[in-house]
């Protein structure tokens, strides 16, 4: 019984730690994307929306995060964006559909 609780334990802190690591990339990956289409990355931070088990290219089981975050491309705004890992790769960034503003001269 006490070594049965002693492995939940560990298990625990393993994936604890383990979705802290993960989470970071999907910030950066997050982050880095918004940056380079020019939009804000609200708050600086993703949330975890879901986890799941799940195989990647290779067949082996992986844990599945999906995590949601906001940014804005109008700094008025905040627009619902997603990441999903798979083990520490990310196979998913969604920063949705924007309006596209059109920058040429008119007069033209």
């Amino acid at each position: 019984m006490e070594l049965g609780g002693l492995l939940l334990l560990i298990a625990l802190a393993w994936l604890w730690m383990d979705s802290l690591k993960v989470r970071e990339i999907a910030v950066r990956g997050a982050r880095e994307a918004c940056a380079a289409e020019n939009l804000l990355f609200l708050d600086d931070t993703v949330s975890i929306a879901s986890i799941k088990l799940a195989r990647d290219s290779e067949g082996q089981l992986r844990l599945q995060r999906a995590y949601d975050f906001e940014y804005s491309d109008t700094g008025n705004n905040r627009i619902r964006g997603g990441v999903v890992m798979l083990g520490e790769r990310m196979v998913l960034l969604n920063i949705g559909l924007r309006l596209v503003r059109d920058t040429r001269d008119s007069s033209m």
